[in-house]
């Protein structure tokens, strides 16, 4: 099964939900990417993953347009909240899905709050991808 994630940056949620979806099952071929890729991941998006034993250092944001050609079973949105826009993904899609996060990177505040956010919104992703696993994903691969 071939899963896409998509965000604006590429950098911090669609990263943690690769990270993620990867984790779940080794033999799932899941990929992110972002309209307007950041230069890096975000460095507090691979500190929390790290506590969670799931290594996204070496994962780059890359750009949309470069899975446009590539057929996908699901391709799926995690931008957050109204003021965000999503990007839409042309290519050839069996399911398309929205499972939208507040973005931990635009947090302000102090160094505890902005944490705090960043450990919030990774548990959230973590539930509700483990839940579309077990309940979308899973009994297709049956």
């Amino acid at each position: 099964m071939k899963i896409l994630i998509l965000c604006t940056g590429n950098s911090c949620r669609s990263q943690m939900s690769h990270g993620f979806m990867q984790s779940f099952d080794k033999n799932l071929k899941v990929f992110s990417a972002g309209t307007k890729p950041a230069e890096k991941v975000n460095p507090m998006a691979v500190k929390v993953m790290a506590e969670c034993g799931i290594d996204i250092f070496q994962h780059t944001p890359k750009n949309v347009n470069i899975y446009i050609d590539e057929p996908w079973d699901y391709v799926i949105t995690v931008c957050g909240g109204a003021k965000e826009s999503c990007p839409t993904f042309a290519g050839q899609v069996k399911n398309r899905l929205h499972i939208g996060f507040d973005d931990p990177s635009e947090a302000v505040g102090s160094v505890e709050f902005i944490d705090s956010e960043f450990h919030r919104v990774r548990d959230e992703i973590k539930k509700r991808f483990y839940d579309f696993y077990i309940n979308e994903v899973k009994p297709q691969l049956k």
